[in-house]
């Protein structure tokens, strides 16, 4: 791919690129690094200029541009196994292979090898197994992630307590909507045959409540204060204090767990990226009683400063007692695994074949796929 681009450019194009990737950034003859956070924390041009200028910068990126994971001194060890026989799903030919439970497991290769084939062909669908995917979450304009994860509930009924009324005047999908906008704070105007347009709601201002519904308080703030609120600032809000809600702030605990802190909890999810539906899904999945949770790429979208976060949550969840199956390129997350499966050894007609499984090191030390000689030079080994 930094071939392909490299050519384009030489052809005379220019190319511009939205990437996490370092490989990637140390491609490119320019870099602009926005920051300094995600959400209402970032917004600002931090860097431009050269990769070596990106480097001596001292911005998040620059500080994390050369990071590389290790392979981990011990890996665990699996007490039982998930067994899967003559899968042929597209283009798997005919595999069998048992896939250790109670660790992390890595499942790798070029892009169409047989991943996905694989674990949504075999693994995902029986019982216990929580899959959690990039695809779009379904609900209204007026789902956010406070509806979605289910935080909302808590919240509405500490506000109705709190007040002496009923839940349902804190939902902008019920009793407390504005009657102008029914709760999505903006007016949709269909021009026909040219694309609609949204403007915001004279009547509330964009804050989708009745006037009335604003009146009361929890901790001092009024129900749309809150929705305005990211993760993290809602975090804090409803863990301690006047505001103390348990409940709500367990959920926000989860949410922040994933690396989603700066998300604000009532913005809509139509506005959310591929990585962030699929780490909010697995915020909200972590509560059920699933035994194997299966990940699908939970590193795209995610900063080189995220990944270590979202190992520490790989972990954590292992160590709870599940088995966590991830479908992964990203060389930090394979080299933290307890086991790796390798498929190929190419793609398509090519691929369909399990061409390693083992522990990571084993892998590096081997060099015998594709994805072992990227590992190894990943890790210096």
């Amino acid at each position: 791919m930094n071939e392909l681009l490299l050519r384009l450019r030489d052809k005379g194009n220019t190319v511009l690129v939205v990437e996490h990737k370092p490989e990637a950034i140390e491609n490119a003859d320019h870099v602009v690094d926005l920051g300094p956070g995600a959400g209402s924390a970032g917004g600002e041009v931090m860097f431009e200029g050269t990769v070596e200028g990106l480097r001596a910068s001292g911005t998040v990126t620059g500080r994390h541009l050369d990071d590389r994971a290790s392979l981990k001194e011990t890996v665990r060890e699996s007490t039982a196994a998930l067994d899967v026989r003559g899968a042929s799903t597209n283009n798997l030919q005919d595999v069998d292979i048992d896939i250790p439970l109670g660790v992390l497991v890595v499942v790798t290769g070029v892009a169409g090898s047989g991943k996905s084939s694989l674990i949504d062909g075999s693994v995902v669908g029986q019982e216990g197994v929580v899959s959690i995917d990039q695809s779009a979450i379904r609900g209204s304009r007026r789902s956010n992630p406070a509806t979605y994860s289910g935080l909302l509930d808590p919240i509405r009924k500490a506000f109705a307590k709190a007040n002496g009324v009923k839940p349902a005047l804190f939902s902008a999908n019920s009793e407390g909507a504005c009657p102008a906008c029914n709760g999505a704070g903006v007016i949709y105007t269909d021009l026909g045959m040219m694309a609609g347009v949204s403007s915001t709601c004279e009547e509330c201002g964009g804050k989708r409540f009745d006037a009335s519904v604003l009146d009361y308080k929890f901790g001092g703030r009024d129900i749309s204060e809150v929705l305005a609120m990211s993760v993290a600032e809602a975090e804090q809000f409803f863990g301690g204090g006047k505001a103390h809600t348990p409940a709500a702030h367990k959920i926000l605990d989860r949410l922040a767990d994933v690396g989603l802190g700066y998300l604000t909890i009532g913005q809509p999810l139509t506005t959310l990226s591929g990585g962030e539906r699929q780490r909010l899904k697995l915020a909200t999945q972590m509560a059920d009683k699933g035994d194997v949770y299966v990940l699908d790429e939970p590193t795209t979208g995610l900063h080189l400063a995220d990944v270590e976060q979202l190992l520490g949550l790989l972990d954590r969840l292992v160590d709870s007692g599940k088995s966590v199956i991830v479908i992964e390129h990203h060389q930090a997350v394979m080299a933290h695994a307890d086991w790796i499966i390798d498929l190929g050894p190419g793609a398509g007609h090519d691929g369909g074949q399990i061409v390693f499984q083992g522990t990571p090191a084993e892998l590096v030390a081997g060099r015998s796929t594709l994805t072992g000689e990227h590992l190894a030079d990943y890790v210096g080994g």
